[in-house]
């Protein structure tokens, strides 16, 4: 088989390295971004398994708060730290490795509030907002000096609520909303790079964010999802996900992607 033949058949996401913010909740070197102490266990334990898998990468866990103006900028420098670093064995010599260029970045850290409008206040607004879309806009540039310069992935999680709507979650919605707008004009501004930007907007999921939301609002769309009725799984929209940030998503850009099973987010 020719050598151009069996690159057909390479793991897609070989070689590349991947940023995945909120990973406390493919094969690149994968960057597990998390924000509270309390889950470095969890990152720590999902880093062991991805270095377990039969074509592991280099894997690097990072704690930043994105909630801060300083927390992505940290980031940032914290994992190109530890990446400069792994050119070292413990014999003290430099290896050979390739430099420090962020092939994909998803934007999946995020946090909601369960508030009725007449109740929210600042502080309501300035935790979620100050994570969903002013870290995502301040992470993205940050790691803006270091995307690849031609075929770099930027994939911001969204959500159906985006579009749909749901009481006493207004500053969720909104944010999520606000991902899409940034998701198009980021796509416009980046394409000329190579550089595609996606939205991917899941479904109710089951998770430990799905947890706080009001069971009523959770079995309605477990009622309007078309595909058994039932809520995803982290692993289908991780699938979703990594088929944008390989091949498959070469021609793809400044689209919003629903995984939701079929649920009617337009």
């Amino acid at each position: 088989m020719s050598d151009s033949s069996s690159s057909e058949f390479r793991l897609p996401l070989e070689g590349k390295l991947a940023i995945i913010t909120g990973a406390s909740r493919a094969l690149a070197r994968v960057a597990l971004a998390y924000t509270s102490p309390s889950s470095e266990a969890q990152v720590r334990a999902l880093a062991e398994r991805i270095r377990a898998l039969p074509y592991a990468a280099p894997t690097f866990a990072v704690q930043a708060d994105l909630s801060t103006t300083e927390g992505p900028s940290h980031l940032i420098m914290n994992l190109q730290a530890q990446f400069r670093a792994a050119a070292h064995t413990g014999d003290g010599v430099a290896h050979p490795q390739r430099p420090f260029v962020i092939d994909i970045l998803v934007n999946n850290a995020g946090c909601e509030r369960v508030v009725p409008l007449g109740q929210i206040d600042v502080a309501d607004y300035n935790e979620v907002y100050d994570v969903n879309v002013r870290g995502v806009i301040l992470l993205t540039q940050a790691a803006l000096p270091y995307l690849a310069a031609t075929g770099a992935r930027v994939l911001n999680i969204g959500s159906v609520g985006a579009r749909a709507g749901f009481k006493d979650l207004s500053l969720y919605c909104s944010s999520k909303a606000a991902l899409e707008a940034l998701t198009r004009c980021w796509a416009a501004e980046l394409g000329r790079r190579g550089v595609t930007v996606n939205c991917v907007s899941p479904g109710p999921v089951q998770s430990a964010m799905l947890d706080k939301i009001p069971a009523d609002i959770v079995e309605m769309q477990k009622a309007q999802t078309p595909i058994q009725n039932r809520l995803g799984t982290i692993e289908e929209v991780a699938r979703v996900v990594a088929a944008l940030a390989g091949r498959d998503g070469d021609w793809i850009s400044g689209q919003v992607v629903s995984a939701s099973g079929g649920w009617a987010m337009y």
